[in-house]
């Protein structure tokens, strides 16, 4: 059961990478195209610049998180839930399934909700390492 123990103590590693994977790229990709991201999304260009930001920087905070204080793990997650949930209510409500329909061309919210409830863990727990938490 140690080994067990071991490993549970280790385990925030694999949300941790999946999380900051998803957002490094997705924010690092918004950046050569922040005007053509704009016009789709009719937002300002500096709205979709921040939003790259956010993504990115959160991600980043997130996998770094692990090393360091829990707060910067929750920073991280500050910067990400509410990304998430501009995605899940500004794109994506309505639709359950992440499928892309007619009404639906950018799929709907279950990986959204999905990443979001994995971010408020990552708020929740912190750095489950550091016995300080």
């Amino acid at each position: 059961m140690n080994n067990f123990k071991r490993l549970s103590q280790n385990a925030h590693w694999l949300l941790r990478i999946a999380i900051a994977s998803v957002f490094i790229y997705h924010g690092m990709t918004k950046f050569p195209m922040l005007g053509k991201l704009a016009a789709m999304m009719k937002m300002p260009v500096m709205m979709i610049a921040l939003l790259a930001s956010m993504e990115t920087a959160g991600g980043l905070l997130v996998l770094t998180g692990g090393f360091l204080k829990p707060v910067v793990t929750r920073i991280g997650t500050v910067l990400l839930a509410p990304v998430m949930l501009g995605a899940i209510f500004m794109m994506h409500w309505g639709q359950w399934s992440f499928m892309v329909s007619k009404t639906h061309p950018m799929g709907g919210m279950e990986f959204q909700v999905t990443l979001l409830l994995v971010i408020i863990y990552l708020f929740v727990i912190g750095n489950p390492a550091d016995e300080s938490a």
